[in-house]
């Protein structure tokens, strides 16, 4: 009876698997990227934009407030990110890095390992980094309290006027990692699926950030869901 009731609750309870949405083919870069926000190396003038336009949380915005666009690249030993934002203001208004994180300008980048979706708000079944205008890299760690991953994401970010060229090496990690504890980043390979959305909080000096902008549609009312579900992520597909 016991192995009958189980094989019911599997065939009526099957696990739910993330859909790929918002599917994105990354080239593999021949070199490795060298991280000084400049852009210079060839892989970059052969990939694609993409639009950091989904206004997640915030009122309604100027483009001439905020704009931005990325393109991606990998390597064996990382996930490459470029991103060029046009803000009229970039604000940095805590020195504590674990403070209130969310509230100054940053970059945010979401990575899920093995692309199975699912809730991470307090786990490492996904990531939710967030890169400061000072290099800090905060997410929440298991402990439910703040913590700095400075290792998992390498930046530069060059400013020119209004425009800011950002550029990241992400070393991803899968949902075995333990804070505190000896982890090693995964090793990328050619068609190898991540879990992956980007975002970007601006502010322009108020005491909370103005406007949330990510890079894939979120239904609903409530679009503020990638530190909590990484079942909104898009899809990566890495290529050679």
């Amino acid at each position: 009876m016991t192995v009958c009731l189980a094989f019911l609750f599997v065939c009526c309870n099957p696990i739910q698997k993330k859909e790929d949405h918002h599917l994105i083919s990354v080239k593999k870069s021949p070199r490795p990227i060298t991280i000084d926000g400049k852009a210079t190396e060839n892989i970059w003038a052969l990939t694609d934009w993409h639009a950091l336009d989904q206004n997640w949380a915030g009122m309604p915005y100027e483009h001439s407030d905020f704009n931005g666009k990325y393109k991606l690249s990998w390597d064996d030993a990382a996930l490459y990110i470029l991103v060029e934002i046009t803000d009229d203001v970039l604000y940095d208004q805590y020195k504590d890095p674990l403070k209130l994180w969310w509230n100054e300008d940053c970059m945010e980048v979401f990575i899920d390992e093995d692309n199975s979706g699912g809730l991470h708000q307090f786990s490492h079944n996904a990531f939710a980094y967030h890169i400061a205008l000072d290099g800090n890299v905060v997410d929440l760690g298991s402990n439910k309290e703040p913590q700095l991953y400075n290792e998992h994401i390498i930046s530069k970010h060059v400013t020119e006027g209004q425009t800011t060229t950002w550029e990241m090496a992400v070393h991803v990690y899968d949902d075995t990692y333990v804070d505190g504890g000896n982890n090693i980043p995964k090793t990328l390979h050619n068609a190898k699926k991540i879990g992956f959305a980007l975002a970007y909080c601006d502010n322009d000096s108020s005491t909370e950030r103005e406007n949330f902008i990510g890079s894939v549609f979120v239904p609903g009312e409530d679009k503020n869901q990638g530190w909590i579900n990484a079942d909104i992520f898009g899809t990566l597909l890495l290529e050679e």
